[in-house]
């Protein structure tokens, strides 16, 4: 039937736009360009709170 191959193609599609979305999200945080700011990040829990009186 030609909408259960519409529904093949479509899925098909959509694993391989999926795979390079993962890629290049992947690609993107281990990039050298990112490596200070998630460095800088990765601190974030041990920073020290400012304390307030109440």
């Amino acid at each position: 039937m030609a909408i259960e191959h519409i529904f093949d193609s479509a899925s098909s599609v959509m694993t391989v736009v999926s795979f390079i979305t993962f890629a290049g999200i992947w690609t993107w945080a281990w990039s050298k360009r990112k490596q200070a700011d998630f460095a800088q990040a990765a601190q974030l829990p041990f920073a020290d709170e400012e304390k307030q009186d109440v």
